[in-house]
């Protein structure tokens, strides 16, 4: 059983909390930009692996079915027992995730935030398509299927707590397991914290193999990437390693290093590109986070249209066994097009509110043309209403030139 589904009421809950706590304690751990990024990141992510989970889940259940070694008995101690080993697995597929550049394309987006807060939990890739090779030794130990999935949940539902800044360390505790500390340090691009404490649940893996690193008093750790982002577009995060890995490939004059490039280790780039297109790295001596002002309406406004896209999304989660093929797909693009949008809109691009009255348009298109419930086409409804007053305000607002300097690549 995959537990994250109903789990989810309870992340929001946490959320809430946590911003209940930034209010009392007077910190700034969160920014609406960045969480309303971040929340989409995980919305595409779930949205993407409606279309690809099934291959990597099919080539687990056949070695299961065809290779396996064993028969395990269904028990609670071989539960545990393959909870921990999960967990091993997920220890190596997230180091080889930081430091293989074709592994880090992908998992560069969790990282990508500069905010740490429960938002972050849920900032994932929605192009991670190798992380399912290894939890193949489980198929060959006789692991089921679903209980596979049912570890796998549990496993990413502990991470959810530990992106928190407002638990101080734990004493004894972290020994043992992964901590919001000891987790602070993983999301850090101090040079001290890069590429350490890589367990989802269990902290000694890191011990054991010499990746552990404990958050030094002395050391405040500041979070994302070297290469900072400086986006809010959920897909641009989603491909823009990728894209600079094509372009490194493609113009490096050596074939050996054309392969090296996607295989090599994080950050390795050949010296005739690295010349030629150099990389501007984050100077953490005068970091200043990525950041662009909004009025008050317009983050009302993104706020409301995340809630939409994260409903719309759950509809597709709860009913995409009774749609076809080519109704998943079409259903995944909308979802992708309103977190593009959105993000437009959080960068205050002039073409945003356009891209919002065309989204309006698909959803008034619906309630006209399709054979909706009826609670759906109230919902859509008053989505419509509440909406169109907040984009003509927006509208009306004067523009304001924004730098947005992104540091993509551009070969």
């Amino acid at each position: 059983m995959n537990f994250i589904l109903y789990a989810v009421p309870f992340f929001f809950l946490l959320i809430g909390l946590e911003l209940v706590l930034e209010k009392l304690r007077k910190t700034d751990y969160y920014r609406t930009n960045d969480a309303i990024n971040s929340l989409t990141a995980g919305v595409l992510s779930q949205m993407v692996a409606i279309a690809k989970g099934l291959v990597p889940f099919t080539v687990y259940v056949l070695i299961f079915q065809h290779f396996a070694f064993f028969t395990l008995p269904d028990t609670l101690l071989v539960g545990i027992i393959v909870f921990v080993l999960y967990d091993f697995c997920y220890y190596w597929n997230h180091r080889m995730g930081h430091e293989m550049s074709l592994l880090w394309a992908a998992h560069v987006v969790h990282h990508s935030s500069e905010e740490y807060n429960l938002t972050t939990a849920l900032r994932q890739s929605s192009s991670s398509i190798f992380s399912f090779i290894f939890y193949l030794p489980l198929a060959l130990l006789g692991v089921e299927p679903m209980l596979l999935i049912a570890v796998g949940s549990l496993n990413l539902i502990y991470q959810f707590w530990v992106h928190t800044r407002h638990v101080p360390k734990l004493g004894w505790f972290e020994w043992i397991f992964v901590s919001p500390s000891n987790h602070r340090v993983h999301h850090a691009q101090n040079r001290v914290y890069i590429d350490r404490n890589y367990g989802g649940v269990f902290i000694l893996w890191d011990r054991l193999f010499g990746t552990f690193q404990e958050e030094l008093d002395e050391e405040p750790v500041i979070f994302g990437i070297r290469s900072s982002l400086k986006s809010w577009n959920p897909l641009y995060a989603n491909v823009q390693l990728y894209w600079q890995l094509w372009c490194d490939s493609w113009h490096t004059a050596r074939w050996q290093d054309k392969l090296r490039v996607w295989f090599g280790r994080t950050g390795w780039r050949p010296d005739d590109v690295a010349e030629r297109f150099p990389i501007v790295k984050t100077d953490l001596k005068h970091f200043n986070k990525f950041d662009i002002a909004l009025p008050t309406i317009t983050k009302l406004y993104c706020v409301w249209q995340h809630i939409f896209t994260t409903f719309v999304a759950l509809l597709l989660m709860l009913f995409a066994a009774q749609l076809n093929l080519v109704e998943q797909l079409s259903a995944v693009a909308v979802v992708m097009f309103m977190a593009y949008s959105v993000g437009m809109v959080l960068e205050q691009r002039t073409f945003a509110p356009w891209l919002e009255w065309a989204k309006h348009g698909v959803v008034i298109a619906s309630l006209v043309m399709a054979a909706l419930p009826t609670w759906l086409m109230l919902s859509l409804s008053v989505f419509i209403l509440i909406s169109a007053p907040l984009l003509v305000a927006i509208q009306r607002l004067p523009v304001r030139p924004v730098n947005l300097d992104n540091q993509a690549i551009s070969h």
